[in-house]
């Protein structure tokens, strides 16, 4: 026991006869090691990005809000006289006519004879 502990302390395994194999499972955890610190820094990137994405989008739709309610409010039939008289634009006194139109209709062939 006191050899085996000994022996990996003065790493002795990677000296040996049959060193390539330990060598060979040592590169390759590195290279997962590196895998897995890439993996890990992408992800990182992405929350962050969405993190952005997302008040950026809470900061859109309270200034679409915002919007539409100035917007509701320039709509107002009293905002819209206010204009108006500014422009010395008066509002009617008499009511609007709606105004029918009768259509007529295309008299085909057929029905040109006939009368």
């Amino acid at each position: 026991m006191k050899t085996g502990i000994y022996g990996i302390l003065k790493a002795k395994f990677l000296i040996d006869d049959d060193a390539i194999k330990n060598w060979r499972f040592i590169v390759f955890i590195i290279l997962l090691a590196i895998v897995m610190i890439a993996n890990t820094q992408r992800y990182e990137q992405k929350v962050f990005k969405i993190a952005a994405l997302t008040s950026e989008v809470k900061e859109l739709r309270s200034e679409f809000v915002d919007r539409r309610s100035q917007l509701m409010k320039l709509r107002l039939e009293s905002t819209v006289s206010e204009k108006m008289v500014e422009k010395n634009i008066f509002p009617s006194s008499v009511p609007p006519v709606k105004i029918k139109v009768k259509k007529e209709e295309e008299k085909t062939f057929l029905k040109k004879i006939w009368q």
